[in-house]
């Protein structure tokens, strides 16, 4: 291959295919966002065979998130500098590995030390696979590509209660990492023939201070959230911690803003388009993985479904995105991304409004009716978003800003299991006069007390983000009929 060319898009050869790289890439891309979920399904499994309660079992789930929310900045900026598909290709080996030993697990200590592990390597893949396709890609097509990134990394996060019960009802719940090492292989295979050399990179150095320290606040945050769950939000120690990761935090941003080579660029948020597109990316996840961490106990313990026909009802939802998004993504291209978000978020209300009527006798096809209309909203939305939060990003700073759109993301993925395990345990708790901390025999009618106020805040959570993308739509309708009267 030459080494003449300075982009990617000069390049004839990988410009023929670009469309293999972006399914090599897809493949990891899936597998990593579903391990942020697929557990969830066997949360209840996994809580009856450890004698444990939810708050301790849904370690399982936070541990993988939080190791990649505290990582995934730091690889995005050593993608920037080293080379975005080196560090891409270093962390599908690591990840190969992590699934392997999780499926070796026979402690739940081993097994959140294994999928810290295995997230490590999500997050280095996650932190520089928007930036490779935005380089690769020319801008007519990015759209189109980006929405079948955004398709993948969706549908992973949401399919994972739907496969994962499959696996575990067949095959127990070491099948669910374990599905991973054949498919990681091969997909490893295709990565190393197909993937080109890195063309852009930066002579900047690694912000190590400032690394250490969004680490040590997302830990310190999140710690105290999942925590809090169990000895109640009112505890000193909570209080504290929380206290310090602000601290942390407000230190964080004060670094950053006087580094030279800052480990966050913080001018990137100067763009309004970026930031709201962020902001909204965001409130969009944790609506859905309110969704993610309530639907398979509502399946299996409302509706009384095994695990492999609650995963084959939720199944919807991933099925809805795979027709919707990438269609979203290319019409995006043609006639702009605002008008699609806007319509996936208000279809979004609607369907998170339905599931807060859910009864335990509502009727199958009511349920997936209402799964479907999730389904189509998320997909309606993410392609357009992802794309609006890549489109004005310097070419240099794409990986940062891959990194910064997956890290809101996970951060959703663990604010929505926060706010909506704590909002089902007070609502619960308040229902049965005493602290609740998971499902109690006998009274589906408390668990549903509490399902209906998680669904009413998650759609509540949509509105907002519907009331910010309208208003950007108005706003850019406006800028542009301003310059048609200029002209």
């Amino acid at each position: 291959m030459s080494t003449t060319y300075r982009t990617y898009q000069e390049n004839p050869d990988i410009q023929r295919r670009r469309w293999v790289i972006l399914v090599v890439m897809n493949l990891f891309t899936f597998m990593s966002t579903l391990d942020g979920s697929i557990v969830n399904i066997a949360l209840p499994t996994l809580s009856k065979a450890l004698k444990l309660p939810l708050a301790q079992i849904e370690w399982v789930t936070t541990s993988y998130l939080m190791a990649i929310c505290a990582a995934i900045l730091f690889f995005g900026k050593l993608g920037d500098i080293i080379g975005k598909i080196k560090i891409f290709k270093i962390g599908t080996v690591i990840f190969i590995i992590g699934s392997l030993l999780c499926g070796l697990s026979d402690s739940l200590t081993m097994l959140v030390a294994s999928r810290i592990f295995q997230a490590i390597g999500a997050s280095m893949t996650m932190a520089n696979s928007q930036g490779i396709v935005t380089d690769i890609f020319p801008s007519n097509e990015r759209g189109k590509a980006l929405g079948l990134v955004g398709t993948f990394v969706s549908l992973g996060s949401i399919a994972g209660p739907s496969l994962g019960g499959i696996l575990v009802s067949n095959l127990g719940w070491q099948s669910i990492f374990w599905v991973n090492v054949p498919l990681g292989v091969i997909a490893l295979a295709f990565g190393w023939k197909f993937l080109p050399p890195d063309y852009t990179k930066t002579k900047t150095r690694i912000d190590v201070p400032g690394s250490l320290l969004f680490s040590f606040f997302i830990l310190a945050f999140f710690a105290a959230l999942l925590l809090g769950q169990q000895v109640g939000y009112g505890d000193i120690r909570i209080i504290a911690a929380l206290a310090i990761a602000i601290v942390a935090f407000l230190v964080f941003l004060r670094v950053e803003g006087k580094r030279s080579e800052p480990l966050l660029h913080l001018p990137l948020f100067k763009n309004s388009l970026f930031t709201i597109s962020i902001i909204c990316g965001f409130l969009v996840f944790v609506a859905n993985f309110c969704f993610n961490i309530i639907a398979p106990f509502y399946a299996q313990n409302m509706l009384n479904l095994s695990p492999s026909h609650a995963g084959l009802l939720l199944m919807l939802f991933p099925i809805m995105m795979v027709v919707v998004a990438p269609l979203s993504g290319a019409l995006s291209d043609k006639i702009g991304s605002e008008p699609l978000t806007f319509a996936g978020l208000l279809v979004m209300v609607v369907a998170q409004l339905g599931f807060a009527n859910l009864h335990e006798g509502s009727p199958i096809a009511l349920v997936g009716l209402w799964i479907a209309m999730l389904g189509i909203g998320s997909g309606l939305f993410q392609s357009p978003n992802n794309s609006l939060v890549m489109s004005k990003i310097p070419r240099t700073q794409l990986g940062l800003a891959g990194s910064v759109n997956s890290l809101v993301r996970n951060v959703g993925m663990v604010v929505g299991i926060t706010v909506a395990t704590s909002t089902l345990f007070h609502v619960m708790s308040l229902r049965a006069g005493y602290r609740v901390t998971g499902l109690i025999p006998d009274r589906p009618d408390i668990f549903l007390s509490g399902m209906h106020v998680v669904f009413l805040v998650s759609s509540s959570i949509c509105v907002v983000a519907a009331v910010i993308t309208g208003w950007r739509m108005l706003n850019a309708r406006k800028r542009a009929g301003e310059e048609q009267v200029e002209a």
